[in-house]
């Protein structure tokens, strides 16, 4: 399968469980702890296991590489879409291609389509207006795409909106995979803390949280907030560096490694069109 990455947003679909080969199995070992990640061990671990993953981005054009990705038929490969915000689009090393998104996909040996917008939410519709992730989800195209597994990041951009609604707008992104892409898996990226982590910050993470359990029992929940992920920041104290991007991805890589979500052979993908839309800091995530 092939995945393509379109804008900042992740989203990753799979149906089943892919299998894990032994350096992926054993990379939890290898990292003693989320907080205290050996980067320079980080870097040569995407360095060997990456494989081959050019980067096709495309800010014009997206029907052509999503098309040109749904007609790519590689067998064993792996197509993945992620969809969500500025974590997504690369604000914080200011470079998509360094987004926690784009290593993940060179990481894991997916086909990923990208998609973001930052400021975007399940209620926010983002600084360019290209959200929320039901309008994220649609741009990118799920039916066509056909994708085993769907990341959404999104979340901390929602603080403060009246929880029903928060709810119900989760509940409406996980019916929209499911009829458009009902082999997926899916995955969600919740809230990241930034400064401060205020009351209503851990409510509107669990209204996510608790929304997209009732409509999928099977959503793998990754949590920042509640997890109290630590990696290193921008003066912002919310966007993550370079080498912050490097721990989010490995932290989602083992968590979707835990659920069965595993690399895919290294030879058989890596195709990523990426389209981000914005990489300076906005005044949301």
């Amino acid at each position: 399968m092939a995945v393509t990455w379109r804008g900042v947003v992740l989203i990753v679909a799979a149906v089943g469980s892919l299998v894990l080969p032994p350096w992926a199995a054993a990379r939890g070992a290898a990292l003693p702890s989320w907080g205290h990640v050996d980067l320079g061990a980080a870097r040569s671990l995407l360095d060997r296991h990456r494989g081959p993953a050019p980067v096709r981005r495309t800010l014009r054009g997206l029907a052509g590489c999503e098309a040109g990705l749904e007609g790519t038929q590689v067998r064993g490969a792996t197509r993945v879409a992620i969809v969500g915000a500025s974590f997504t689009a690369g604000v914080g090393p200011g470079n998509p291609d360094r987004s926690w998104a784009v290593l993940l996909a060179r990481m894991e040996h997916w086909d990923a389509v990208v998609f973001g917008d930052p400021g975007a939410g399940y209620v926010r519709r983002g600084v360019q207006h290209r959200g929320p992730v039901a309008a994220e989800l649609a741009r990118v195209g799920l039916r066509a795409l056909k994708p085993a597994l769907v990341i959404v990041q999104a979340g901390h951009n929602d603080i403060g909106e009246p929880l029903p609604l928060e709810r119900s707008r989760v509940a409406q992104a996980i019916a929209l995979i499911r009829a458009e892409a009902p082999q997926a898996r899916i995955a969600l990226l919740t809230v990241f803390a930034g400064r401060s982590r205020a009351a209503r910050a851990y409510r509107t993470d669990e209204a996510i949280v608790t929304a997209a359990r009732s409509a999928d029992p099977g959503v793998i929940i990754m949590d920042p907030l509640t997890g109290r992920w630590v990696f290193p920041q921008i003066r912002d104290r919310l966007h993550p560096t370079a080498g912050g991007d490097t721990q989010i991805a490995l932290k989602v890589a083992a968590i979707l490694g835990e659920h069965g979500v595993i690399p895919a052979p290294a030879a058989r993908g890596g195709l990523i069109c990426d389209s981000a839309v914005a990489v300076r800091p906005p005044p949301q995530a």
